[in-house]
């Protein structure tokens, strides 16, 4: 995981797995359960976020991601803004900072965050490019941006050690849900309600 040894690596590789284990249920059907392992890996996430090295921002986005896809993320999100502080440093930091504004329907730092995000990789890319649409309201913008995101994680099937599903897309579906912006029509067929 390119991490030295240590507790807060113990931890994260639990919160992985336990997250792992969720979207199985969740892809069985199994939402109550799904939901109640998500609830989970939450908890393991943010202790591995305690015991890590400061920015190992990874660890707040599974946890947001989590507790987003598990139907939480207030107290998450408010979590989120008070470690990172009002502006990110990196941009992992602004895509984590980005979803806590999300969730609290600040979609001017949504913006900004979505902007600052850009300069990371593609995935990055994309996932500033839902964002925005979310921030927008703009439900063809965001279906042709989970669109991507599916087609990223199709290409890569280890993601979560194994679970062939695009937890990034169903995450953003949940905010999108809330938002009251239809999802693509190949997005509901793949991912549970």
């Amino acid at each position: 995981m390119g991490m030295e040894p240590g507790e807060h690596r113990d931890v994260l590789i639990e919160a992985i797995a336990i997250e792992a284990d969720a979207q199985q249920l969740l892809l069985a059907g199994d939402g109550a359960a799904g939901a109640a392992r998500l609830r989970d890996a939450v908890e393991r996430y943010r202790t591995s976020w305690e015991l890590a090295p400061p920015r190992s921002y990874g660890r707040l986005i599974g946890m947001l991601k989590a507790a987003i896809i598990a139907g939480l993320g207030g107290g998450e999100a408010a979590y989120v803004r008070a470690a990172v502080g009002p502006q990110g440093d990196s941009p992992p930091s602004w895509y984590v900072l980005g979803l806590a504004a999300l969730v609290d329907g600040d979609d001017e730092l949504a913006l900004a965050a979505a902007q600052a995000m850009r300069a990371g990789s593609p995935p990055f890319g994309r996932a500033a490019d839902a964002m925005v649409a979310l921030a927008q309201g703009d439900a063809d913008a965001y279906g042709r941006a989970v669109e991507a995101i599916v087609d990223d994680f199709e290409t890569r099937p280890e993601h979560l050690t194994g679970v062939a599903i695009a937890d990034t897309a169903l995450m953003f579906e949940r905010l999108a849900a809330r938002r009251n912006l239809a999802a693509a029509e190949r997005q509901s067929a793949l991912l549970p309600a």
